[in-house]
């Protein structure tokens, strides 16, 4: 049976735009050198955050803590359209943008983005849960099944999970059906509307806490490997050596700007994170599905 509709682009992602820099060239780690190289201000975007109200509420504190580890001016710019971010990066328009995992890709197919840091966060597993009682004990066991999910191209809640499944021998276009219900998807699981509802681990407790749901009416089938993280990208018309003292600085403050990050209360799946060196091949497992459910020539 046919499982899984293709979707527009512009419904796949909401990416955020920002302004334009100059270009920059070379720096070392010297202050005196950043300062005589690097640009003078950077235009900052996050791609799940439309409107500058909502970007000052979430991540004023986190801008002005980067402004003053970098010691450069930042300003936020938001977004115009869902698909702003990758033309913008090209046009020079903007220079350092947030993004989840599935934007990292379309901001590096489309726009060569140069990933800078990623955040690795505590307990980000994608899980797959059954009602209790359920003979399904296995992946293998959804075949013909319906799986709620939570929006087509979440990380945890969409692409992970269905790399989970087809590593489990089934094929996403033919052997399950897909259904996008955010966190009501455990509501639909509780009523026996859906087989099997796919979340990230460190949102099911709240989820069920959220809709007056109990753990004991549910079983984890699967729980699978560590996802890869959000990540700051950078435009490629910055120089090289400005974007590794870049990273440089925001590992070496990570606990400042974790913290700044957390102090808005859309955030709070930061706490307790940590910056990596980000890193093109983790993100290769999101690659492998968008091929596999039909739309590689989306990246």
């Amino acid at each position: 049976m046919q499982t899984y509709e293709t979707a527009q682009p512009a419904l796949v992602f909401a990416l955020f735009a920002a302004g334009c820099t100059t270009g920059v060239n070379s720096t070392n780690n010297s202050s005196d050198q950043m300062a005589m190289t690097a640009p003078k201000k950077l235009k900052f975007a996050v791609t799940d955050v439309a409107g500058i109200k909502d970007l000052q509420r979430d991540y004023e504190v986190f801008r002005t803590t980067l402004e003053g580890i970098l010691g450069i001016k930042i300003e936020f710019f938001p977004v115009e359209n869902p698909t702003a971010a990758a033309p913008a990066l090209l046009s020079r328009e903007v220079d350092i943008v947030f993004a989840g995992p599935s934007e990292y890709l379309i901001l590096n197919a489309r726009a060569k983005a140069i990933p800078i840091i990623a955040i690795e966060r505590n307990n980000y597993h994608s899980i797959i849960v059954v009602r209790a009682g359920s003979p399904i004990k296995l992946l293998a066991q959804l075949k013909d099944k319906t799986i709620a999910m939570r929006n087509i191209g979440s990380t945890s809640g969409h692409l992970a999970p269905t790399k989970l499944l087809i590593d489990a021998g089934l094929d996403p276009k033919t052997d399950f059906k897909t259904v996008m219900l955010d966190d009501k998807g455990v509501q639909a699981l509780k009523k026996g509307e859906v087989d099997a509802w796919a979340t990230a681990s460190d949102r099911y407790k709240n989820i069920l806490e959220s809709e007056g749901l109990i753990e004991k009416d549910f079983s984890v089938v699967f729980k699978g490997p560590l996802l890869p993280g959000d990540v700051f990208v950078a435009s490629n018309q910055l120089a090289s050596s400005f974007i590794e003292d870049m990273r440089s600085r925001m590992i070496q403050h990570q606990d400042k700007l974790i913290q700044s990050l957390v102090a808005a209360k859309a955030n709070q799946k930061y706490k307790g994170g940590k910056l990596i060196t980000a890193n093109d091949a983790d993100y290769n497992m999101i690659r492998q599905v968008y091929q596999k459910i039909g739309q590689g020539n989306f990246l």
